[in-house]
């Protein structure tokens, strides 16, 4: 296996619906090892193929999975896919601890008449209501408390894109985070998910705009101009709704944004909180492990007082 693969396999991995990165070398030998081996593609400035929806510009330096791949890929590790997955992203540079990750739902075309209209106080209150409510019937293990917006939802007329980041804390009052764009074609939406730590995000995200959201488009034909009200089907919900992560926009206003976040959570609280309550801990447990191995290069060796080198 060459030391592209192994750089890769040694990065997380988070899906919207189960997040199970590798953190160690011995668990990407043996995912690699099992009886499909992952057919990884090296960036050179090539398109490829996001399912039959989008294209990506792939640069050097990132290595990249398909479709298909990615779902093995998850599997290898025993999770589940969404049946969503079109394609991930890896940076090559063992620096870089970063995953981006992309899914296609056949929403129906999502309208974007909400694009002025949208109150990100009255969301992050949704979002609160919901994991207080949750809080109540989970271990304190899987509490989640909401504590602000880390990048507040704003929509981009001109890419048709959805942005949003929600900060979250545990009961170890452990930051966990997530990072969303959500691009609108004719029948439904590309997610593109940007998997990092609260430390390292802010400097990942201009990683991810810049070298792959920036290298991305959706196909002709699938556009969200391409649109056709007397052929394609539409959501039944808007941008606050996508956010929300799927709520209808009458349910919306008959309960209100309150009583829909309490049900969301309630109902979507292991696709949307817990994996990255879950890899939050991975990352922080492999950096953690990585300083217990510098200090253990550094320290004395008892033969004869010299440093330890790893081998």
């Amino acid at each position: 296996m060459n030391r592209f693969k192994l750089a890769m396999l040694t990065l997380a991995l988070a899906v919207s619906i189960a997040a199970l990165p590798t953190v160690a070398l011995a668990e990407a030998e043996t995912a690699t090892g099992s009886e499909t081996e992952l057919q990884w593609v090296i960036g050179s400035g090539q398109k490829l193929d996001l399912g039959q929806i989008a294209q990506l510009t792939l640069k050097q330096d990132y290595g990249f999975l398909d479709g298909e791949n990615t779902k093995q890929y998850v599997r290898s590790y025993g999770a589940i896919p969404s049946e969503k997955e079109i394609g991930a992203v890896f940076p090559a540079s063992e620096d870089q601890q970063w995953v981006a990750y992309f899914e296609y739902t056949d929403s129906g075309h999502i309208e974007d008449k909400e694009k002025d209209k949208i109150d990100a106080d009255a969301l992050l209150e949704s979002y609160r209501k919901g994991t207080e409510q949750v809080n109540k019937e989970v271990s304190d293990d899987n509490k989640m408390f909401v504590d602000r917006w880390f990048v507040e939802p704003s929509y981009n007329e001109e890419l048709h894109s959805l942005t949003w980041s929600i900060l979250f804390h545990d009961i170890n009052n452990e930051s966990i985070i997530n990072y969303n764009i959500r691009m609108l074609t004719r029948e439904g939406y590309v997610s593109a998910i940007l998997v990092s730590d609260p430390e390292h995000l802010e400097a990942d995200r201009k990683v991810f705009e810049s070298q792959i959201i920036s290298n991305f488009s959706v196909k002709p034909g699938e556009t969200y101009s391409d649109f056709d009200p007397a052929t394609d089907k539409k959501a039944e919900y808007g941008l606050t709704g996508l956010i929300l992560g799927g709520v209808g926009l009458l349910a919306a206003k008959k309960a209100g944004l309150l009583a829909v976040g309490v049900v969301l959570m309630k109902k979507f609280w292991f696709i949307i909180i817990l994996p990255f309550i879950w890899l939050w801990r991975v990352i922080r447990g492999k950096s953690k492990k990585n300083e217990q191995s510098a200090e253990d290069e550094l320290s004395p060796n008892d033969g004869d007082g010299g440093p330890t080198v790893a081998k």
